[in-house]
């Protein structure tokens, strides 16, 4: 079974947010995507709300709580007391959680768990009694599976931006993507679910996804929304998808 693919917002949300204006519409777009096939939403709120806005959580809940009741919801973050709060609130079928420094213009490394899973452990166990599930992003370290494990996670997500950067130099990339895939085996070993998500692209995704057969879901934004300023949401959508090996 492909992977499934969760379309993340937050570059169109930065787009809308160089001006006061309503558009581009962000629940029109995430229609759009859902309709040609995506399998749910990613956002990822930011303190400074650059990118997604904390509004716009329930009314991305209520499009899909609405009109696709069988797509998810996925949001992601760093588990500070305010991030809580809104996952609480805003109930997500998954929530990742990632070690981000409110200053990083994005997510660029998985947890460190030697340092980090004291702190983790106790904020798993809330979110998943409040019915959500949980990811870890990780890095691509088979090693580090453990330490997720440990955590008392649900899944993991695979960070794979050090194999999108690869992008020109095939032999590099068949590297990062073998070490991707063997991280994802111990994971898989373990009975955790596993998920992949950074600079994801119609060229690198064949690759990572014939590697990885049982990769649960691909989180993909920057690219999904480059691409749909030139091919149009729908098709790029498709385009997706059909890199992940659906028809």
């Amino acid at each position: 079974m492909p992977a499934n693919l969760s379309v993340n917002v937050n570059a169109i949300a930065q787009l809308r947010n160089r001006r006061d204006l309503p558009w581009p519409d962000l629940i029109a777009l995430s229609r759009l995507a859902l309709i040609a096939g995506a399998s749910g939403i990613t956002v990822h709120p930011r303190p400074d709300q650059r990118h997604i806005r904390f509004a716009d959580l329930p009314t991305i809940k209520s499009l899909l709580s609405s009109e696709f009741p069988d797509r998810e919801f996925n949001i992601e973050g760093y588990p500070s007391e305010h991030f809580l709060s809104l996952v609480e609130e805003n109930k997500p079928d998954q929530v990742t959680l990632v070690p981000d420094d409110p200053d990083q213009p994005t997510s660029d490394h998985g947890w460190d768990f030697e340092g980090s899973s004291e702190f983790l452990v106790p904020l798993i166990a809330r979110i998943k009694r409040a019915g959500m599930r949980v990811s870890l992003f990780i890095d691509a370290d088979p090693a580090a599976v453990a330490g997720a494990v440990a955590c008392g996670c649900d899944g993991v997500e695979l960070y794979t931006g050090p194999y999108g950067a690869l992008f020109d130099n095939p032999e590099a990339a068949g590297l990062a993507c073998e070490r991707l895939g063997k991280t994802a085996d111990a994971a898989l070993a373990h009975g955790l679910y596993v998920n992949a998500g950074h600079d994801l692209t119609v060229e690198n995704l064949p690759l990572l996804a014939s590697r990885i057969p049982a990769l649960a879901e691909i989180s993909i934004g920057h690219a999904l929304t480059a691409d749909a300023l030139i091919h149009g949401m729908t098709e790029t959508v498709q385009r997706f998808r059909k890199a992940a090996g659906y028809g």
